[in-house]
């Protein structure tokens, strides 16, 4: 199930507009201050464009009625003077919320990133990217241009109206009562307009963040679409998609047009008819023309606050929508903590226990078998221990929780006799690193790739060059050097740039660099060639001499590194023993070495045949 539909609320159980905002105050406290300028200079700006009506009323009886031109001067200098006013103080308002709004977006969505990488993988397992960088990007956007100019509009106008309200009434009551009564339709209509137009907000930004993923999804797969010639399939569910958005777009466009329509129609129909009535009181002498006069402009002074309330409410629903979905992230609870009292290991051995291992992922049916089914299984310190097994059997799994990527739901990973869960996670993970088979670099040069363990270096100091040095030679990754700006060259996105079994060395060069107590690779040597895997299998040789390895072997040359080797089947630990050994011993061990040598004589094909078709390429050329 899509997580736009695995997190939206019913809307039955979603709170309120106004307690939902309330959950931003933590982040808005500290532009509250700017923001009440903001809301002040705004509400002064508007108090002055009414009181210009009222200088109209006292030039249309006074001077203009009795033609004294002297007096005409000052009135209008004074209108020019509040017409000045109005604007600086219009200009005051965005000066004072600009940068608070800015600041409240940069610290939530640094939050946001926060617990983006403090939530276990099992969560980034449920949710697809795109939906969590809509929230990141859009969402986050949306609520700070509410926060710097639809809350204080929205506050701002609402007093206005009333304040004008109140002005009309008491130039005369009944104009004031019949544009207060043609106003209550719109208020009525947009109570209706909240329950309609934020379940269709929600929708509209939920399937934004669908298109998003499948946008990214298309763009980092672009390599694999090509080769299968499915361009056009992927278009056609992109365009199903985009689609779908168009239609909620539009219907949320009509919910909009249908509260513009009463916007627009009911200040019409206000003016239309307390023009017949203003004018009937004029022609009875119980109206003076200016008062009359300054009565319509006090109300064109008024339409923009009422027809403002259309957008404002629909960007304040907007925004409701926005600040639920980045709850939903902000209020996902993480199964995987640091202890309250945490333990510390200050000099690690590298003694790796698996004590009675269990483990399930939370949604797996309770007729189905663990995944993993109570392993047992003791690594020495400075033992390298091969993990084999037919594909399905539990490999990778066992290696995630060495670092509780994933806890386990029953038993203990213990490292020196120290269950994970008693280390912070920080802890644990400088102790145990990790490579694995699908590699993936970052956007940054191939020194911040491989030295990314060790944040303790300073930038091109001696250390990190020889650490950074001894790592890209046992990976067997001196190819950096050929590139543009050797190992300061940006490898790109996801190291999309490099070869598979380049992005696989540069990997396992950044574990080696990390200098951990215990090495997990998890078949970390899929992509490379026969004759390169054997380089690096000769001088990770050193590295595993003093280090407790535990390897994901797919390649019986793989599993020759090892001082011993556990078999894993149905998510159990069947045998342990030396390769020769369970050679002799064990029926299921051979069947699986014979796997792997079948599965290492395809490789190997394969390869000559590369090497061929580059023979033939360089004698063409």
């Amino acid at each position: 199930m899509p997580a736009s539909v695995q997190h939206q609320h019913p809307p039955h159980d979603r709170p309120g507009t106004i307690r939902t905002l309330l959950r931003l105050y933590p982040y808005v406290k500290p532009a509250v201050p700017f923001l009440i300028l903001g809301a002040v200079s705004a509400l002064l700006a508007s108090l002055v464009a009414l009181a210009i009506p009222q200088i109209l009323q006292v030039l249309v009886d006074g001077p203009l009625s009795t033609g004294d031109a002297s007096a005409i001067w000052p009135a209008a200098m004074l209108v020019i003077g509040l017409g000045v006013l109005e604007a600086i103080l219009i200009a005051l308002r965005r000066w004072f919320v600009l940068t608070p709004g800015t600041h409240v977006e940069a610290t939530m969505r640094n939050g946001l990133y926060a617990q983006l990488q403090d939530l276990p993988v099992a969560f980034h397992d449920r949710w697809p990217s795109g939906q969590l960088l809509s929230r990141a990007v859009s969402d986050l956007g949306l609520i700070r241009r509410f926060l710097a100019f639809g809350i204080i509009l929205l506050v701002v106008n609402v007093l206005t109206i009333i304040v004008g309200f109140g002005i009309l009434i008491s130039m005369n009551w009944i104009l004031g009562l019949i544009f207060f009564v043609c106003s209550i339709p719109l208020w009525i209509y947009g109570f209706v307009f909240e329950g309609k137009y934020s379940t269709i907000a929600r929708r509209s930004q939920d399937q934004a963040g669908d298109l998003a993923t499948a946008v990214e999804e298309s763009v980092h797969g672009i390599r694999v679409l090509k080769a299968f010639g499915r361009g056009k399939h992927a278009l056609k569910n992109f365009t199903s998609q985009a689609e779908d958005l168009r239609g909620t777009e539009i219907e949320k466009a009509r919910a909009i047009a249908g509260i513009w329509l009463w916007l627009l129609m009911v200040p019409d129909v206000a003016f239309a008819l307390c023009l017949m009535v203003g004018g009937w009181l004029a022609s009875q002498g119980e109206l003076s023309v200016g008062t009359l006069v300054a009565f319509f402009a006090t109300a064109t002074v008024l339409r923009f606050p009422v027809e403002s309330i259309g957008f404002l409410l629909s960007m304040t629903f907007d925004t409701r929508t926005a600040t639920d979905r980045y709850f939903d992230i902000l209020d996902e609870v993480n199964a995987i903590r640091d202890p309250e009292a945490p333990v510390t290991i200050a000099e690690p051995h590298g003694e790796l226990h698996f004590d009675d291992v269990h483990f399930r992922y939370q949604d797996s049916p309770e007729r189905f078998p663990d995944l993993v089914d109570g392993v047992e299984l003791t690594l020495q310190p400075g033992e390298t221990m091969a993990l084999v097994g037919l594909t399905g059997s539990g490999k990778s799994t066992i290696t995630a929780l060495t670092t509780r990527l994933y806890d386990v739901t029953g038993g203990a990973v213990r490292l020196d006799g120290v269950d994970v869960r008693d280390l912070t996670r920080e802890e644990l993970r400088r102790h145990i690193a990790m490579a694995f088979e699908d590699a993936t670099l970052f956007s940054a040069s191939v020194r911040d790739n491989v030295l990314l363990g060790r944040p303790e270096f300073s930038e091109r100091s001696p250390e990190a060059d020889a650490a950074l040095a001894e790592a890209l030679e046992i990976a067997q990754a001196g190819f950096v050097h050929d590139l543009p700006d050797g190992v300061d060259t940006k490898v790109g996105e996801e190291g999309m740039s490099l070869s598979g079994g380049q992005r696989q060395r540069l990997a396992l060069a950044r574990a080696v660099a990390a200098k951990p107590a215990v090495l997990v690779l998890d078949d970390p040597l899929s992509a490379l060639d026969v004759d390169t895997e054997a380089l690096v299998e000769a001088a990770l040789r050193r590295v595993l001499a003093s280090t407790t390895a535990l390897i994901v072997a797919h390649r019986p040359s793989t599993v020759m590194l090892a001082d011993r080797v556990a078999l894993l089947q149905d998510g159990r630990i069947t045998a342990v023993g030396r390769h020769s050994e369970l050679l002799e011993s064990n029926d299921h061990y051979r069947f699986v070495i014979s796997s792997l040598e079948d599965e290492e004589r395809r490789d190997q094909a394969r390869q000559t045949d590369r090497d061929l078709f580059d023979e033939k390429e360089g004698v063409s050329r």
